[in-house]
């Protein structure tokens, strides 16, 4: 029989979402619908919360065909003998339903709350990256290795990217950056861009959901220097300028929203997962989102 690769799979659209706030059970659920949706990749973030790859075992376990990304898995957290160890095992017991998302995560957690050394994060990504090449595993590996995509925003981490791992999963970002991404990346690397959805036709409520969802995002400098060269001034991002909210949070009816995604895609993501946001205050998932854009309807 043949198997299809995680990194085959990435060509239908995805889901990025939370599941910190939901029980055990509830999390199972939700993974379950995603697929009966005919999605293809589920990610999840990597913060103070569950375990990622421990959670993500758990609900492996519930499904059949959905992939599961860490959306990212922090550097820093585990020592890259152990990181190889996390990816290959849920690999090989999945079936190939696991992505390796890598990331530098940011200052004020790494620092600030994990009490870590954040000197020269490049620099430490890619050895890093080189660590994990040179880590024994001595237990049977998966048919195939799980793709590695790194959290990259700048053109130095994409380039690394695309020099010493399969790809990038921007965050927060818009199509003019997934078009830079790939021309720094090139034509064959994966490029996995997160895109937030607001299903909702009216500017002002949209925005307000939008700008909940920044939230504390705002304050991080991997993303604001992101949105600086993208064109956003600091005035913009500060006051939640409609013209900055509206370029990172696509929102509005089906056809707009769609018309979004597709934009990604023209400007060469391999891969878009959205991340539905609920005009009824985070923490709310709104089904319609994923209803309108799963891939079985």
């Amino acid at each position: 029989m043949t198997t299809t690769s995680a990194a085959e799979r990435l060509t239908t659209t995805g889901v990025w979402y939370f599941t910190d706030t939901m029980a055990a059970n509830e999390a199972a659920e939700f993974a379950g619908r995603i697929e009966s949706l005919g999605y293809s990749t589920v990610w999840l973030p990597d913060t103070l919360g569950r375990d990622p790859f421990a959670h993500i075992a758990h609900l492996a376990g519930q499904t059949s065909t959905l992939t599961f990304a860490t959306g990212i898995a922090s550097i820093f957290h585990r020592h890259p003998g152990a990181m190889l160890q996390a990816a290959n095992t849920l690999a090989e017991q999945s079936g190939d339903r696991f992505i390796l998302g890598l990331g530098v995560s940011h200052a004020p957690i790494v620092s600030g709350v994990r009490k870590l050394d954040y000197s020269k994060p490049l620099t430490q990504m890619r050895e890093y990256l080189a660590g994990m090449d040179e880590s024994m595993y001595m237990a049977p590996p998966p048919a195939n290795a799980a793709p590695r995509v790194l959290a990259a925003l700048g053109p130095k981490m994409l380039a690394l990217s695309g020099e010493a791992a399969d790809g990038a999963h921007p965050y927060w970002t818009t199509p003019e950056h997934t078009a830079q991404a790939r021309e720094i990346l090139g034509p064959d690397k994966l490029l996995c861009v997160e895109q937030k959805v607001v299903l909702e036709t009216d500017a002002d409520k949209a925005r307000e959901a939008g700008i909940g969802a920044l939230g504390m995002y705002a304050d991080l400098p991997n993303y604001r220097n992101n949105w600086k060269r993208l064109g956003f001034t600091e005035e913009e991002i500060e006051s939640r300028d409609p013209r900055f909210i509206d370029a990172v949070v696509a929102w509005g009816d089906e056809d707009a929203v769609s018309a979004r995604v597709q934009e990604h895609y023209d400007a060469g993501a391999t891969h878009v997962c959205v991340q539905p946001v609920s005009t009824e205050g985070m923490g709310v998932m709104d089904w319609r989102v994923l209803d309108v854009f799963a891939p079985s309807a």
